[in-house]
């Protein structure tokens, strides 16, 4: 298994998603060869606690990270065991022979030690910084990195990948899982990336990022870069760089034999937007935080040549909290606490076969189909096909959409008194949901998240989420 996670990659951002600018060649291959979903979600528009929902299966109000982790990271910084007594998907995987390893961005606590069952740990100290230079730790040492970080991520994975296998088509017995955190393209953008993807867009028109007027709420990233085509070359060269990896990795599997038989994954931690709605970040790329489309939808394809269907579209409602289900079904392995998981198996449909029977045995749990929970802190999303209803319990205000009339999320029926029952009804949804799935000592709703950083576990295990240094994560 191969699992491919990028930073901070808005769902427009992709060739294969319609955009016409933007240059994903490798992506798009990959989606030619699987399953492209469009409504694809993360559990929380930040990164730190998306990334260990995707692990875990669990919401940020049962895992207790609420923001990007300020620190706690180690290195430099004392060491936090987020995650220490939580179980993740790579714990099965390990249990069962799995051989585990890490290549770049880790951000969820005490990035030096590796996860019990990784036998290769490359990782990035902190979250994202500068891409020459960046603080790696290999082996427990911290190093600065003085190559390109977006190469030296994909370096590394390649030679764990060489190490998978005896000589060309004869792989090793031991099954793996690798995981790539490429920190691209987050920022910074400019003067970040190398001129041969940066030159590609100096005459681009940017049509697919409008610099909408600037939002109310947008905070310092969008003074920054708001209409700056620096940024915006910076911000597509950063992809068109990671894509040229991605295309090594695949090209790697299918010299080495390996591609028919692993499994990839590509996704983003969170969304994006540039300009778009007049701001430039994610969830906490405004002040109130902010469940915009862009910022709590990724994009994402699976892909098997032989496992699963070629060049398919799924436009159901999936979310990062259905990876954890999916990913040992499809494996064949035990999903432990099945029952008590948010996400649901979709490992049947991979193959694309409507009503294919399966011998999985896939317990369907969570709110009813169809249907999408989000959480940053106090700020709580509930998404069906047709509605959206986001309720910001510490200090308003409340947003309901109707993304049938309005997918552009301009006009908030929240006030509406004709809406008033469709309001109440996914109010009530949202809240049997997260009374099912929290656990109150790491209830996010308690939490003074502001989207500066989170510096200690949260609930009486710590201080909570932190919010004095306005840094990005």
């Amino acid at each position: 298994m191969v699992v491919i996670i990028a930073d901070d990659q808005g769902p427009w951002a992709l060739g294969c998603a319609g955009n016409a600018e933007i240059m994903t060649p490798n992506l798009d291959r990959l989606a030619l060869t699987g399953t492209r979903y469009t409504h694809f979600f993360c559990a929380s528009p930040v990164c730190s606690p998306a990334r260990a929902s995707l692990i875990t299966g669990r919401i940020p109000s049962h895992h207790g990270i609420h923001d990007w982790l300020r620190d706690g990271n180690g290195g430099t910084q004392p060491a936090i065991g987020y995650l220490d007594g939580i179980s993740a998907y790579t714990d099965v995987l390990a249990a069962h022979g799995y051989d585990c390893a890490l290549s770049g961005k880790w951000h969820l606590g005490d990035s030096p030690r590796p996860r019990p069952g990784f036998s290769h740990w490359y990782a990035h100290q902190f979250g994202g910084g500068p891409y020459y230079g960046a603080p790696m730790i290999r082996d427990g040492v911290l190093h600065q990195e003085p190559r390109y970080l977006t190469d030296a991520i994909t370096e590394d994975a390649l030679q764990f990948l060489d190490s998978r296998t005896v000589m060309p088509g004869r792989p090793r017995p031991t099954p793996f899982y690798l995981q790539i955190g490429y920190t691209a393209p987050h920022s910074p953008w400019i003067g970040n990336h190398p001129a041969e993807f940066v030159d590609r867009y100096a005459d681009c028109a940017f049509a697919s990022c409008p610099q909408d007027a600037i939002h109310p709420w947008a905070g310092p990233l969008t003074i920054q870069n708001h209409g700056n085509r620096d940024a915006l070359a910076g911000y597509f060269a950063a992809v068109t760089a990671m894509d040229a990896g991605v295309g090594r990795i695949l090209d790697r599997l299918e010299t080495l034999g390996l591609r028919n038989e692993t499994l990839v994954i590509f996704t983003s931690d969170n969304g994006f937007s540039c300009g778009q709605h007049g701001f430039w970040g994610k969830g906490n790329g405004t002040f109130p935080l902010n469940m915009y489309e862009n910022s709590v939808t990724v994009p994402t394809i699976i892909s098997q040549p032989g496992r699963v269907a070629s060049g398919s579209v799924d436009h159901h409602l999936r979310s990062h909290l259905d990876i954890f289900p999916t990913l040992l079904d499809h494996a064949g392995l035990p999903v432990p606490d099945r029952e008590s998981l948010p996400g649901r198996s979709f490992a049947p449909s991979l193959d694309g076969r409507t009503g294919a029977v399966s011998d999985l045995v896939v317990v369907t749990t969570g709110a009813r189909p169809e249907t999408i929970h989000d959480e940053y802190g106090p700020v709580r999303m509930v998404r069906t096909d047709r509605w959206k209803y986001v309720h910001r319990y510490a200090y308003g205000p409340h947003e309901l959409f109707d993304l049938q009339e309005d997918p552009g999320e301009q006009v908030n029926l929240a006030s509406d008194p004709g809406h008033v029952s469709t309001r109440r009804e996914l109010k009530g949804e949202l809240d049997d949901w997260f009374v099912r799935y929290a656990d109150p000592a790491r209830d996010g709703v308690r939490e003074p998240v502001a989207g500066l950083g989170q510096i200690a576990p949260a609930g009486p295990a710590g201080r909570g989420a932190d919010a004095h240094t306005p840094i990005d994560g």
